[in-house]
């Protein structure tokens, strides 16, 4: 016979998930339904260049709320953590070249656009006056 116990109840590594309060959870969607609701209002603003900035921004934090509470983050390794910042860094360094990157050829996309868009103007009569 075995000395071993067979008793697992002293077995506290679950190791599947962490236990996430309701409040939470309703918490992390409503901000993410504010920030949707805050990026359907800025797309109809006119705010210049830094428009894609201020939409990268909140989709950012937007990821960053379900990584941390949805994807239970929060309560992971560190290191998990330090990966994903640097995951989210290395994107923004991607995006923000490829933004530095459009300004060079802007210019020829404006010149294209305008030597290929025709403007038609149809002029109807005006009624007869009786």
């Amino acid at each position: 016979m075995s000395n071993q116990s067979t008793n697992h109840s002293d077995d506290h590594e679950h190791g599947l998930s962490h236990v996430m309060p309701l409040s939470i959870l309703f918490g992390t969607f409503i901000a993410l339904l504010f920030f949707t609701g805050l990026t359907v209002f800025l797309a109809d603003q006119n705010l210049g260049e830094i428009d894609i900035w201020i939409a990268l921004a909140i989709a950012t934090i937007k990821a960053g709320l379900v990584a941390t509470y949805f994807m239970h983050l929060r309560y992971d390794k560190p290191i998990n953590v330090l990966l994903f910042l640097f995951t989210l860094g290395f994107v923004a360094l991607f995006f923000g070249i490829t933004l530095i990157d459009s300004e060079q050829y802007q210019p020829a996309i404006q010149d294209y656009y305008e030597a290929t868009t025709t403007v038609t103007v149809s002029e109807t009569p005006a009624p007869a006056a009786e």
